[in-house]
């Protein structure tokens, strides 16, 4: 068992995790930069080491000062949490080889999942459905060209790195994609330090769906349900909810029978997600695959009773899914808000600042992950994310009427905050109906806020 864990991120996923390790009667190490001196999980872990400076690349995303934290507290287990190094094969290897139990999956599948391209091709062969498109990368405009016509306007490039909602383009005719192809390769080498790109048939008004698994690493894999993730905005998603208004019984176990096979095919190991695209026909294509634990994994957690974080720890020291989990099933339904500190009046442009006055709701079925407080200031270098709110109940109506509440009481003053933008969604007919596509806010549109 590894009785002390490194935490390599910041926010509220750091706290998160620190709790989960508490209840396993595990120490904790925060690290954190010099703009996170006051933040809630430096506080809460029983050791915490600075590690530089505001700037990413100097602190949460520097691999040698991490390691060097994990040596000097003696930690003999890591946790990287989302976002940050937690997909970085080369962090996940570096961990392993200097002594560190990395929570979460080997390099090796880590990698192959990060490539796009690679990813795709792997569960093809597992037999899971994929989006029409190119077989590898794309190495010319020429070929762009040749292939779009094959596969039909509109369709969409991306970088073969990329991943979470960045390196895409959608183009829509011959001439779009003269102009773009340059451009997009260009940006793909500069962000994700990679230039392939490949292609991909684009969906008009797709639902984005994903299965959440958790693998033993010894053959073992189970999937924990769906989360329906398309209330979105520019790829990030805003709401999430499980299990999906669309998905039956029927088109569940299909889904979630092929997210198992794709992951059963690389031994995957610790909890990842699998992300599917489901068409008007309800037909589903892989998209990618995530290998780490996501955002919204509370989701998944409110309606099956399990806790994710502590199940990645104990696969990570050797334990096997039991017939335990086989026999969770899901109990009502769950849906998460996702509450930045953004102005939604204004384009959701982040808000950093100091939070005057922090209340967060309770009663019946609300949970509020959060590293907030007030008198909290939000540095400006990072995710707007502020908290996330979960509510849970015994059917979707009753979910949603809970939530409805719980925006309600949530009460952060002295910065804007999307709250209201949720506020307005719930009472959205299309989404009561749960009648939406990933462009719901295409046409979308916020009021004013009145008092």
């Amino acid at each position: 068992m590894i009785s002390k864990i490194l935490i390599a991120n910041r926010g509220e996923i750091a706290l998160r995790i620190i709790r989960a390790c508490r209840e396993l009667g595990i120490q904790t190490v925060a690290v954190y930069s010099t703009a996170d001196k006051d933040s809630l999980h430096v506080r809460f872990a029983d050791e915490a080491v600075c590690i530089g400076s505001a700037l990413p690349q100097q602190s949460y995303l520097n691999i040698p000062r991490i390691i060097s934290a994990a040596e000097i507290s003696n930690a003999d287990g890591l946790h990287p949490g989302y976002g940050f190094l937690a997909e970085n094969a080369e962090f996940a290897d570096i961990c392993r080889s200097s002594g560190l139990n990395f929570v979460g999956p080997t390099a090796e599948m880590i990698s192959s999942m990060g490539d796009k391209i690679q990813a795709k091709k792997i569960m093809k062969k597992a037999g899971v459905h994929t989006i029409p498109g190119s077989e590898g990368g794309v190495e010319s405009e020429s070929q762009a060209l040749s292939l779009a016509r094959e596969i039909g306007y509109p369709v969409i490039l991306k970088a073969a790195a990329g991943g979470g909602g960045r390196g895409m383009r959608i183009i829509r005719d011959e001439k779009q994609l003269s102009n773009s192809f340059n451009m997009a390769q260009s940006e793909a080498c500069i962000t994700f330090g990679n230039p392939t790109l490949y292609m991909e048939k684009y969906f008009e008004n797709p639902r984005h769906i994903e299965v959440q698994l958790l693998g033993d690493g010894q053959g073992q894999v189970m999937a924990l349900g769906e989360r329906e993730c398309s209330i979105q905005r520019k790829h990030q998603k805003l709401i999430e909810e499980s299990p999906s208004p669309v998905v039956d019984a029927d088109l569940r176990k299909q889904m979630t029978d092929a997210a198992v096979r794709g992951a059963q095919s690389v031994g995957y190991q610790s909890a990842g997600t699998i992300e599917f695209l489901l068409d008007e026909d309800k037909k589903f294509y892989f998209m990618e695959m995530n290998t780490r634990i996501q955002v919204e994994h509370p989701v998944t957690e409110m309606v099956f009773g399990i806790d994710l974080i502590k199940e990645q720890i104990r696969v990570a020291t050797g334990g096997a899914l039991s017939e335990m989990h086989a026999a969770l099933e899901p109990k009502g339904h769950a849906i998460e808000c996702r509450i930045n500190a953004e102005d939604p009046y204004k384009s959701f442009r982040p808000m950093p600042g100091m939070i005057t006055s922090f209340h967060v709701p309770g009663g019946m079925g609300i949970r509020v992950d959060t590293h907030a407080y007030a008198l909290y200031r939000i540095p400006p270098n990072y995710d707007s994310l502020l908290a996330k709110i979960i509510a849970h109940g015994y059917d979707r109506k009753e979910a949603l009427s809970r939530m409805a509440r719980g925006l309600e009481e949530f009460i952060i003053e002295g910065i804007p905050t999307t709250i209201p933008f949720h506020q307005q969604v719930l009472m959205d007919d299309n989404f009561i109906k749960g009648e939406f596509s990933t462009r719901f806010l295409e046409t979308f549109q916020i009021k004013p806020e009145t008092n």
